[in-house]
């Protein structure tokens, strides 16, 4: 089936979806991009591509005042608005700093310093950087294990309660839902859980921006009684890259306290370019949305089948991303180092890749034909790497019990040593260690370096894990707190 809709959309290179009319940003972008002028302002590199190529082409500001044909705040504004009315929000902002910067401002908003905050162990490392940046102490919590997969599943609500009943003080509630391999919570549950305690659901949602806009998708996590909700554009939509979306509901957030942290998480010179990109994919979802994500649902689903026939395990599930294909090669004995390299050899890049998993990221700019084609492929060269089947092995990031001894702020801003790692059991770690993808960490800064924590890190490494965030990533030292 064509992704092409409508003969129109042929007529004009820079909007072949007829996306303008219904996208401010997009419409301003095309407009200055059709206007020849002669800048005196920033960026330095004033428009030229005869000098550094066209790796500038289309990068333009963002300008104050009233440019008839340029992106302005106001516009920003506008477009804004739009995207808060399609996800039924009370505010939302466009960030150009990916989810990262608007993950850094959501702690912010909900908690400052010594406050508590509840924390799903799936969180992504730019969360964790908001716990520093805030000064807040995290109650970590943990989802349940799936002992067919040895990845997260979801997280209990009985297992929030529990750590609000112990923590009844603690401010917000921060999770990653879906995680990054696609399973979800009961986020109605654990919203109900959280405003029980009068705080907010905060959900850093950065592979759901597509989430509510086909019937076979989960809801958006903020129709699903979520109060903040980070999202990226450029993860699962046409967007740019570093493009981030942040949405909120105001019974349980203090609105113009989270706009100012937002504006203090962002640069002061963001990408016209990036903002009309968000712009774009929020017209397109709003305008063809399901037509799109339909015909890309059903060929994964038949990809699944695919692979499941050849004894191929998948994630599959009621509460899996439908798009979402985590492919399983512990039980047909493949390497998914070695699956990935086949791959590269056939200029196919993938989301991830370790011994026990692969994971190609596919979105509705994919098209059936292509999905096709990469399963055979990964089915091929599945087939050609069997060998003796292994025993399910919870990943490295899911299987430590992190034990907070100081704030993450205060480990993060102390002096430390550098000791051998066979020296570092029992210090207390003064860096972030994250296998990556996908970026959870199995050591935090101010949490104690545990033997299974090291065991769990040195074998993420040798089945072919990058570990990261951390200054060797070679893990034979780390970053410790002074005795």
């Amino acid at each position: 089936m064509s992704h092409v809709i409508g003969a129109a959309t042929l007529l004009d290179p820079k909007d072949p979806m007829g996306l303008r009319g219904a996208a401010p940003l997009l419409d301003a972008w095309i407009r200055d991009m059709e206007t020849d002028r002669s800048w005196f302002q920033i960026p330095g590199h004033k428009g030229r591509l005869d000098l550094t190529g066209p790796v500038v082409d289309g990068d333009i500001p963002v300008l104050p005042g009233n440019h008839p044909n340029r992106i302005s705040p106001s516009l920003v504004v506008e477009a804004e608005q739009l995207a808060a009315d399609l996800w039924g929000a009370d505010f939302c902002r466009f960030g150009v700093n990916g989810s990262s910067g608007s993950n850094h401002a959501a702690v912010m908003a909900v908690a400052g310093p010594g406050d508590k905050v509840i924390i799903s162990r799936t969180l992504h490392k730019s969360v964790a950087v908001g716990l520093v940046y805030a000064g807040v102490t995290p109650i970590w919590v943990k989802p349940n294990i799936n002992p067919e997969t040895g990845l997260p599943e979801y997280l209990p609500s009985s297992t929030l309660k529990r750590a609000l009943e112990e923590h009844p003080d603690a401010k917000a509630v921060l999770i990653g839902e879906p995680s990054y391999v696609g399973t979800m919570s009961n986020i109605p549950r654990l919203a109900n859980v959280a405003h029980e305690y009068g705080i907010p659901l905060v959900v850093d949602a950065a592979w759901a921006a597509h989430y509510g806009f086909h019937p076979d998708l989960p809801n958006h996590p903020l129709a699903e009684g979520a109060d903040i909700v980070v999202t990226s554009a450029h993860k699962t939509l046409p967007s740019y890259s570093q493009a981030s979306i942040l949405l909120a509901n105001g019974k349980y957030v203090d609105l113009p306290r989270l706009n100012k942290m937002f504006d203090a998480t962002q640069t002061t010179s963001m990408s016209g370019r990036i903002l009309a990109s968000i712009d774009a994919a929020r017209a397109l979802l709003a305008r063809h949305g399901k037509e799109l994500i339909g015909p890309i649902i059903e060929a994964t689903n038949k990809g699944r089948e695919a692979l499941k026939a050849e004894g191929i395990g998948v994630i599959d599930g009621q509460y899996i991303d439908p798009l979402k294909l985590v492919i399983l090669l512990s039980t047909v004995g493949a390497d998914g180092n070695r699956v990935e390299q086949d791959l590269l050899n056939d200029n196919i890049d993938i989301e991830m890749a370790n011994r026990d998993i692969i994971i190609p990221m596919i979105t509705f700019s994919d098209t059936p034909e292509r999905i096709d084609d990469l399963i055979r492929r990964i089915i091929k060269s599945v087939n050609a790497h069997r060998g003796e089947l292994r025993p399910i092995e919870i990943s490295a990031a899911f299987s430590i019990e992190p034990e907070v001894v100081v704030t993450p702020r205060e480990a993060f801003f102390s002096p430390y040593e550098i000791v051998k790692a066979e020296d570092s059991v029992g210090r207390i770690c003064a860096e972030m260690v994250c296998p990556y993808p996908p970026g959870v960490p199995v050591l935090s800064p101010g949490e104690r370096i545990t033997q299974p924590a090291l065991d769990a890190l040195f074998k993420a490494r040798h089945y072919g894990q990058a570990i990261k965030f951390v200054a060797d990533p070679t893990l034979a030292t780390l970053k410790v707190l002074p005795l």
